[in-house]
């Protein structure tokens, strides 16, 4: 873990992130209520401190920050689906064409 997140700025940072928007962002787009723990990142800071604490973030649940939103950052699409069983992301291969 990166020395920044242990800061009591960060730790407000986060605070009022999780207050601000307290619910999952990925899940509320597939219609699901789930309470976010982690104020994260949408663009990676890459160890860019700027970045890092002027960076635009959103709230999400542990376990997909660690699966889904790590899966999107590795291979540029998200993978996640909809009711008629089609990705919604309109980078996924099955639209584009290109496998990764």
């Amino acid at each position: 873990m990166y020395p920044l997140y242990g800061t009591r700025k960060w730790r407000n940072r986060r605070a009022q992130q999780l207050r601000i928007e307290p619910l999952w962002r990925l899940c509320l787009v597939d219609g699901k209520v789930v309470a976010a723990t982690v104020a994260d990142h949408i663009e990676p800071w890459n160890g860019d401190v700027n970045k890092f604490w002027l960076g635009e973030l959103q709230s999400l649940c542990a376990h997909c920050h660690e699966s889904r939103k790590k899966f999107r950052e590795r291979h540029g699409y998200d993978r996640g689906c909809g009711p008629d069983g089609l990705p919604l992301d309109p980078r996924h291969p099955v639209y584009t064409g290109v496998v990764k």
